[in-house]
């Protein structure tokens, strides 16, 4: 509930955008994902943001300012982790999608999600019922609380164009430096989970929506007897702009970060099958962000 007017027009445009879809010639079933390429873990940095239960696509736990939990894996198979002023150390190791990396009383998780952008590490707890999802997002050195060690080679970004070096002494002076007059995009990044209802002969396990910064769209749908079908499509970044541009001019950013039943005949609607499921949203553009 969303407020009516945003929540209505905000589905109605992500529904806009699947009309034509066509799903994959391959449909991942459940409990099949894709290899995951260790090389896009080393050496990166990730921050975590929020635990969900997949059964209800409920989110259980959501990192505030006062929780932080960082992670980095290191090129030499070791990580480092931040939680809440503690930094701990020890070893990780992938074995396909598995991920060997003891958390509390988990010792390896499966990883469901890594990208450029989001790393999603599936886990069951011991004696405890259901799925569950750490969700990490990608971070940059200066954003996370890690310490360069001794005698560490700095972070040097290559540029894979420029003028050829003439040979023969090294110049010491400074090039002059071009204005760039090339306008910084902001970031945007949208997510929706959940919502609808759970029941009926082919109950929904996931339903999750996000919108990458580049355009991507993933449309993540699992039911119990159909598996995970996983669809996909680009958005033109103009489109992405105006979007995040109107939810601006809606106040999105000004909203509660929860809204619920007031009344007590909706209260008792939460308890009566099929069960409706949670709705969350999370909008990124630029330095704001809501959930």
């Amino acid at each position: 509930m969303i407020g009516k007017v945003l929540t209505w027009r905000l589905l109605a445009w992500l529904l806009l955008f699947f009309a034509g879809f066509q799903v994959a010639p391959t449909a991942v079933r459940a409990q099949v994902w894709t290899k995951i390429d260790e090389n896009q873990l080393i050496e990166s940095k990730w921050r975590y943001t929020y635990t969900m239960h997949l059964e209800t696509n409920t989110i259980i736990h959501q990192a505030e300012d006062t929780y932080r939990h960082f992670l980095y894996f290191r090129y030499d198979s070791t990580y480092e982790q931040f939680l809440n002023g503690s930094l701990t150390d020890g070893r990780w190791r992938l074995e396909g999608n598995t991920l060997h990396y003891p958390f509390r009383f988990v010792k390896k998780f499966t990883v469901t999600t890594l990208t450029d952008f989001a790393l999603d590490l599936e886990f069951q707890q011991p004696n405890s019922r259901g799925t569950y999802v750490y969700h990490f997002i990608r971070v940059e050195s200066g954003e996370a609380p890690f310490l360069r060690r001794e005698n560490e080679l700095p972070e040097i970004v290559i540029a894979t164009k420029g003028k050829k070096l003439e040979p023969g002494l090294p110049k010491f002076s400074k090039p002059k430096k071009k204005p760039d007059r090339r306008k910084r995009k902001a970031f945007i990044s949208v997510e929706l989970v959940g919502g609808g209802f759970y029941g009926g002969i082919d109950p929904v396990l996931r339903d999750h929506i996000s919108i990458k910064n580049d355009g991507r769209l993933i449309k993540e749908f699992k039911s119990l007897n159909e598996g995970l079908i996983v669809t996909k499509k680009n958005i033109p970044r103009e489109e992405l702009e105006q979007f995040a541009e109107w939810l601006m001019a809606q106040k999105f950013f000004e909203f509660e970060r929860q809204y619920d039943c007031k009344t007590a005949t909706c209260e008792k609607r939460k308890y009566v099958k099929p069960l409706p499921m949670p709705l969350r949203l999370s909008v990124t553009y630029g330095n704001a962000h809501k959930i």
